[in-house]
């Protein structure tokens, strides 16, 4: 009994959480009777990430750039004091491109989202956890099992992981971990790879162990883990089917 009262008194905030593995972990954690925060920069999807959680728990959004330090900074003001904070956020889609042919600008849109923003969510919400809080970021496979066209996102993945080592061990007692996924079949992945997007996902499916693509809810379960399993920091977390190996 103990353990539930506590997992209901848990303040979450999910940066990124209006959709895919975001928002799946939103819907894991309210049926938990956690309360949870989204932030996100576009207030339609946020809408209709409260549409879609509406009667499932306490959900509140608020609109916020992470790769803006003052966005931050009143995003921390707003929610609060917080148990555990996650980022799921990524704007990766024009930066998959050959080298001769990238575009610095969309590079820069990766190395803010996906570890800019993270950093900042650190450096400004850390003063808020308690000592038995966690922080979990996501990389992802392209760290591991890099791709033409995919350098920058392959490079930001792994010094979003390196990062979080650093600071496992300048928050500590606060943990701080990386849970990485393989292929997982949520909209930003429909974003990238465009009309090809269902048959890349199919063969790739034949290729892995596991014999399937990944869920939102995957990862959702993973990030979970790392929440609440309090021996565990400075730790990536591959949840990829088995991508590494093949």
């Amino acid at each position: 009994m103990s353990e539930v009262v506590a997992r209901q008194r848990e303040n979450v905030l999910i940066a990124g959480g209006s959709s895919g593995m975001g928002l799946s972990l939103a819907r894991s954690l309210l049926a938990d009777g956690a309360a949870v925060v989204i932030a996100g920069r576009s207030a339609a999807r946020l809408a209709q990430a409260r549409a879609a959680l509406a009667g499932v728990g306490d959900v509140r959004t608020i609109a916020a750039d992470i790769t803006r330090e003052e966005d931050v900074v009143r995003l921390f003001e707003e929610c609060g004091g917080v148990d555990h904070i996650v980022s799921t956020a990524a704007d990766i889609g024009g930066a998959y491109e050959l080298l001769p042919a990238l575009d610095l600008a969309a590079a820069r849109k990766v190395i803010d989202s996906k570890f800019i923003g993270p950093l900042l969510l650190a450096k400004h919400g850390s003063p808020r956890l308690a000592a038995a809080g966690s922080i979990v970021f996501t990389s992802g496979i392209a760290a591991y099992r890099p791709a033409p066209r995919g350098s920058v996102v392959a490079g930001v993945n792994g010094a979003l992981e390196s990062l979080a080592y650093a600071l496992a061990v300048e928050l500590a007692p606060i943990r701080v971990n990386v849970v990485s996924p393989g292929w997982v079949d949520t909209p930003i992945w429909r974003q990238v790879a465009g009309d090809e997007a269902r048959a890349k996902l199919d063969a790739m499916a034949q290729k892995l162990p596991v014999g399937r693509i990944g869920q939102a809810a995957d990862i959702a379960d993973g990030i979970r883990f790392l929440m609440r399993n309090s021996f565990v920091t400075g730790a990536v977390l591959h949840i990829d089917g088995g991508h590494r190996l093949v």
